[in-house]
């Protein structure tokens, strides 16, 4: 089958790989028909997130049939159609049993405090292979795996598969109630949905701030007020705009890759070392936001980025929650909410290309070109030659 593979920092390669099997009694093999380009798959691409292992699928969200299941998968049968959370989870431990499915102790092969494992990641979270793929197995599958209703579309559906249940737990944290005034950092496919999300939990007001103006202009149409860092400094115009008292809650949906994007680098250009810089959003975050507000941090740091301000944070009695999203325990309600129809996630989609076209996706979105916000994949292009 066809997979994007990675061989090393700045060198991925749309390979020839051997289908994936079953290993073990609950696991399943899912025949993809939606993948995607996530943000976070640069951070692997460009070194920023460290022990990447050669010959590992990347990707980690998806779409598909099962074509097979393992004897302990008892819940789901050859021919269902699913949605893949990103994260993996055993659904036994205790954290999975009080809903902190990517704080797993069982499902990361390196140990009970390894962290969060997850599909098409370093070798710290398993390795597992991931869905930048024609199939791939999916372990604890009976946990792991989330029936779609025949009125969701793939187009939906893999927005719900990470971004989205990201964004929406990014915004659980931020602790968003009904009249609050919320600054989103990154327009992003995430950043996008964090603003949806705080509307729809009751934000009265979203300032949305990034440096691209197509990604702008999207928040803008989600009803957000809008702030081009390159333009003018997103500190002083939130101060000016709150009448000096700030933001209550804050999300940070950027990570480590803010410093390279607002430097104006791809993954050709960017090396980063472990604490050399801090991260700009963070401290914009602590400035902006209220006495006593909160922020929240979904963006991707790795191990060793240690700069944080935090004297700041402490003095203004910030509260800050972060984390890896519990995929499992939101998708389910996403779904409700897009039968309802409080919620499109397609909409959040901007190119449909095929697997085979995935090594050109890749440079499009790492140069953040006009347009290129999210990215899915059809695996089914390569399919028998069709697309």
């Amino acid at each position: 089958m066809k997979a994007v593979v990675f061989h090393g920092v700045g060198d991925i390669r749309l390979d020839d790989v051997p289908d994936p099997t079953i290993q073990s009694s609950t696991d399943a093999i899912v025949r993809l028909t939606a993948s995607a380009i996530c943000g976070t798959d640069l951070h692997f691409i460009r070194g920023s997130a460290p022990d990447m292992q050669a010959g590992t699928i990347l990707g980690h969200e998806g779409v598909g049939i099962i074509e097979e299941v393992g004897d302990d998968v008892r819940n789901l049968k050859v021919g269902d159609r699913v949605v893949i959370p990103s994260t993996i989870a055993c659904g036994n431990c205790s954290y999975c049993r009080a809903g902190y499915f990517s704080q797993c102790d069982v499902a990361n092969p390196n140990g009970s405090t390894a962290g969060t494992a997850f599909f098409g990641g370093p070798k710290t979270t398993g390795p597992f292979n991931g869905l930048q793929a024609e199939k791939a197995r999916i372990p604890f599958a009976n946990i792991g795996l989330i029936k779609l209703p025949e009125e969701i579309t793939d187009d939906q559906a893999i927005a719900m598969s990470d971004i989205f249940p990201t964004a929406w737990f990014g915004a659980e944290m931020a602790e968003i109630k009904d009249g609050d005034t919320v600054a989103v950092f990154g327009c992003g496919p995430v950043g996008l949905f964090a603003i949806v999300s705080a509307k729809l939990m009751g934000a009265a007001r979203v300032f949305a701030i990034d440096g691209l103006d197509d990604r702008l202009a999207r928040a803008k149409a989600l009803g957000a007020e809008c702030i081009n860092f390159e333009d003018e400094d997103p500190v002083e115009t939130i101060a000016r705009l709150t009448g000096d008292i700030g933001v209550d809650r804050a999300v940070d949906a950027v990570g480590i890759d803010a410093n390279h994007v607002h430097h104006g680098e791809t993954h050709e250009q960017a090396q980063w070392q472990a604490g050399d810089e801090p991260s700009q959003v963070l401290q914009w975050a602590v400035e902006t936001v209220a006495k006593a507000g909160t922020i929240s941090i979904i963006g991707v740091y790795p191990a060793g980025f240690d700069n944080f301000p935090i004297g700041a944070a402490m003095n203004k009695n910030l509260r800050i929650n972060m984390g890896n999203c519990h995929h499992r325990k939101y998708i389910p309600g996403l779904i409700e909410m897009t039968l309802a129809g409080r919620v499109d996630p397609s909409k959040i989609l901007t190119q449909i290309e095929p697997l085979t076209d995935a090594i050109s996706a890749f440079k499009s979105f790492d140069k953040h070109q006009t347009g290129w916000i999210k990215v899915k994949l059809d695996p089914t292009a390569t399919l028998g030659g069709q697309t």
